[in-house]
C-alpha cells in the first residue's frame, strides 16, 4: 500500500457540460452531435481529454511537474470578453524563437505533425506539448464561468444563472445501481466514481432515510450520512439532511449538475448537494455545488462507508500485480470492496484513445478471457470508453447472477474492461475503502 495525499483528481464531463451551454438535450448518437461539443467548447475532440491542450473540462486546474492536476489560484482566473478569443493571438510573431511567448519551453524540441512546402513557402503545423502551463491563466467565457463559478449569495444560498432549485423526482426509481451516478457540468468526477462504487460493491449502504417537514408528506428533506477522513474537501462526520431540490436549468428542467440515468431518480444529485452542504459546513439548502470540483476518489469513498482508504501506485507495479489488487478485492469476478481508479494529468497514449487524463473511473472487477487478464471500469460521465485499446467487447457474468445482471461490454455507456499491462501503462493507480 502507499502513501498519496493531495489528490487533485477532477475533469467536467464534456457531454453534460455542452448541454448546459448550448441549453438543450442532444442526441449523442448522431455524428454532427461532436461539431456541437467542439463548437460549444472551443476545442478539437481529439484534444479534449488531455490536460496538456488547455481543456475547458479542467477549468481551475494546470499540470504540475509530476504529471499530475493542481488548482491554479483564483488570481490566475480570468473571464474572457465577448470579443476575446480562447486561443492566444499568435499574429505578431515574425519568428520560431518569439514562440516562447506562449510559454513553448524549447524551440528545438518542438515537434512537427505536418508540412507543406509550397514555391518556397513552407506551411508548418507544430505540436506544442512542451507549453509551460504554469505562466499561463485559465481563461473562461462567460457562459462557461457562470456554471463552474459559484458565488454564495449573502445568506449562503447559491443558485448559478439561468438555473433554479426544484423537485425533479423520487429519491429511488427502482433499485441501486452501480450506473445511476451520471456526473454533470462540474469537475467532481472522483466523488461519482465513488457513489457508483459504493452502489457497486455495498449497495446497502446507500439507505432512504427522510421525514416529513411540514404538514404534507411532499414536505420533507433526506438525511445522508458523511465520515470525516482528514485533508481538504472534508468536514466532521456528519448526518447532513436536504431537501428533494435539484438544479436545473429554468429552461427545459434540465438538470446541470450530477443526475441519473433512470429519469425521475434523484438520489445521485442528492448525494451531490449534500456533500457540498457538509464539505462548505454551510445549512443552506442550496450550497455551491462547484466547490466540489477536484479532490480524491478513494478518500471520498471512505468519507461515504466509513473504511480505511488504500492506494496503490501503478508506477511501482506490474500489471499482473494490479490484477491480482482487483482480485483481492473481489469475488467472482465483481468488486465487494468499493473502488476507484485515476489517471495520469497528461499522457502522449491518451490523445485520440477516448482515455480521459486526470480523470477517475469506478473499478467494477476484473476478467480472464481468451487467455488475458483485464481489469473492468466505468466511466462516472456514463458514456466515453477507451477506443483502438486491449479491451474486451463482449458479455460479464458476475457473482450472484439472480441479483447482479451481467455486464454489457458492447455499448457506449462507459463500461469497458482493458487489459492489465494497457491499465497499468494508462492509469496513474487504484484505490479501496474496506
Amino acid at each position: 500500500m502507499d502513501k498519496v495525499t493531495n489528490l487533485n483528481v477532477g475533469a467536467i464531463n464534456p457531454y453534460a457540460l455542452t448541454e448546459a451551454l448550448v441549453g438543450r438535450k442532444i442526441d449523442w448518437t448522431k455524428k454532427e452531435s461532436i461539431e456541437v461539443m467542439e463548437d460549444a467548447l472551443e476545442t478539437d475532440y481529439n484534444e479534449l481529454f488531455d490536460m496538456k491542450f488547455n481543456s475547458p473540462i479542467y477549468a481551475g486546474l494546470k499540470l504540475n511537474d509530476k504529471n499530475m492536476a493542481e488548482p491554479v489560484a483564483a488570481s490566475a482566473i480570468t473571464i474572457r470578453g465577448d470579443n476575446e478569443s480562447e486561443t492566444p493571438d499568435v499574429s505578431g510573431i515574425t519568428n520560431l524563437g518569439e514562440l516562447k511567448k506562449l510559454g513553448v519551453k524549447s524551440i528545438n524540441t518542438t515537434k512537427i505533425r505536418s508540412g507543406v512546402l509550397t514555391r518556397g513557402v513552407l506551411n508548418l503545423k507544430l505540436d506544442l506539448p512542451q507549453m509551460d502551463h504554469t505562466l499561463s491563466k485559465t481563461l473562461l467565457s462567460k457562459p462557461l464561468a457562470a456554471i463552474l463559478l459559484g458565488k454564495a449569495a449573502t445568506s449562503g444560498d447559491w443558485t448559478p444563472e439561468n438555473a433554479v432549485w426544484k423537485d425533479m423526482g423520487d429519491f429511488f426509481k427502482d433499485v441501486i445501481e452501480f450506473s445511476d451516478p451520471v456526473q454533470g457540468a462540474i469537475g467532481n468526477c472522483y466523488f461519482i466514481a465513488a457513489v457508483s462504487a459504493i452502489a457497486w460493491a455495498d449497495p446497502y449502504r446507500i439507505v432512504h432515510r427522510n421525514r416529513a417537514t411540514g404538514t404534507g408528506e411532499t414536505d420533507r428533506v433526506n438525511a445522508i450520512q458523511f465520515y470525516s477522513k482528514g485533508g481538504g474537501k472534508n468536514a466532521p462526520t456528519k448526518l447532513v439532511e436536504v431537501t428533494d431540490k435539484t438544479l436545473v436549468r429554468t429552461s427545459n428542467n434540465l438538470p446541470i449538475y450530477c443526475r441519473s440515468r433512470d429519469a425521475g431518480e434523484i438520489y445521485p444529485a442528492l448525494y451531490e448537494k449534500a456533500f457540498a452542504k457538509w464539505i462548505l459546513k454551510t445549512n443552506s439548502d442550496k450550497p455551491d455545488i462547484t466547490k466540489t470540483a477536484f479532490g480524491d476518489p478513494v478518500k471520498a469513498t471512505a468519507q461515504l462507508n466509513n473504511k480505511t482508504p488504500h492506494y496503490y501506485n501503478t508506477g511501482s507495479r506490474t500489471g499482473d500485480q494490479l490484477y491480482t489488487i482487483v482480485r483481492e478485492n473481489s469475488m467472482s469476478y465483481k468488486t465487494i470492496h468499493p473502488m476507484t481508479a485515476w489517471t495520469y494529468g497528461s499522457s502522449k497514449d491518451y490523445t485520440g484513445t477516448n482515455v480521459v487524463g486526470n480523470h477517475a473511473y469506478t473499478v467494477l472487477g476484473w476478467a480472464y478471457k481468451n487467455n488475458k487478464k483485464y481489469i473492468v471500469l466505468r466511466n462516472p460521465w456514463g458514456v466515453t470508453e477507451p477506443a483502438g485499446m486491449n479491451t474486451y467487447q463482449g458479455v460479464l457474468s458476475f457473482f450472484d447472477k439472480s441479483f447482479w445482471r451481467p455486464i454489457n461490454m458492447i455499448g457506449n455507456d462507459g463500461v469497458f474492461a482493458i487489459e492489465a499491462n494497457s491499465f497499468q501503462n494508462l492509469f496513474a493507480g487504484l484505490g479501496v475503502a474496506k
